[in-house]
């Protein structure tokens, strides 16, 4: 299959969902989780654990400042221009993804589903008082860890493993598996569940399922094809086709 015979079948099919992982923002800037320059190759992986983040919150916040605050001034790559237009356009109804960097919105993209929630809200643990990104910044200016005006330590509103997913985007991330005709995944290794779960959900409801990832994924068997290359350069081939037809 090519890019341009891909397209063809995206136009097509009725109801097409694109799942996203952490391989679509790496030439954003944005390191993946376990690939050779990851963020487990320079820090444990224990880190996105809820426990580590209560037992060690001063701990955890370095890794923000280090890792995660970076995030917040990335901008969009070709692979979230691709997606945004492609909804534009009403050939996309969804964007499932697993990150939390918001670039998705940033490149244009309206109805994205945060499976792992984002990088740009916050809340005490304590009294559930939401802050913005720049607040926590704010505190963090004077303290190692930021703590609400109650005392409550306050923590980004993303999913530390350990944790469930949100409910309502769960619920509607399923709901597209079940009723797509066409799933795209690009960037995902599809070994963290139950965002692996969705491919699976949408195979056994009768859907093609596209994988774009350089290397393998543990879903690969499952797809009906795979683009074994670079996000970026996939991206900017099915952009071309698009504006030319």
């Amino acid at each position: 299959m090519t890019e341009r015979e891909l397209l063809e079948k995206i136009k097509a099919s009725h109801h097409v969902v694109a799942l996203t992982g952490a391989g679509v923002s790496t030439e954003s800037g944005i390191p993946d989780f376990r690939g050779p320059n990851g963020l487990y190759s320079k820090y444990p992986e224990n880190i996105f654990d809820i426990d580590y983040f209560y037992a060690e919150p001063e701990g955890f916040y370095r890794f923000w400042r280090e890792a995660l605050l970076p995030m917040s001034e990335a901008q969009p790559n070709d692979a979230h221009t691709l997606l945004a237009e492609l909804e534009s356009q009403s050939l996309l109804e969804a964007v499932i993804t697993q990150n939390i960097d918001g670039l998705h919105q940033k490149a244009g993209s309206k109805n994205v589903i945060e499976l792992h929630g984002n990088i740009f809200e916050y809340y005490c643990t304590r009294c559930g008082k939401v802050r913005s990104l720049e607040s926590v910044k704010k505190l963090l200016e004077s303290n190692p860890v930021p703590r609400c005006d109650c005392g409550g330590l306050i923590r980004p509103n993303i999913v530390f493993f350990g944790e469930s997913l949100p409910m309502h985007a769960l619920s509607e991330a399923t709901r597209h598996a079940r009723e797509c005709d066409l799933m795209i995944v690009l960037g995902s290794s599809l070994v963290v569940y139950p965002a692996a779960q969705l491919p699976i959900i949408a195979k056994e409801h009768g859907a093609k399922l596209i994988i774009v990832n350089k290397g393998k994924t543990g879903l690969d068997d499952l797809a009906d094809f795979k683009f074994d290359r670079n996000l970026s350069d996939f991206a900017r081939e099915l952009i071309k086709h698009l504006h030319s037809t």
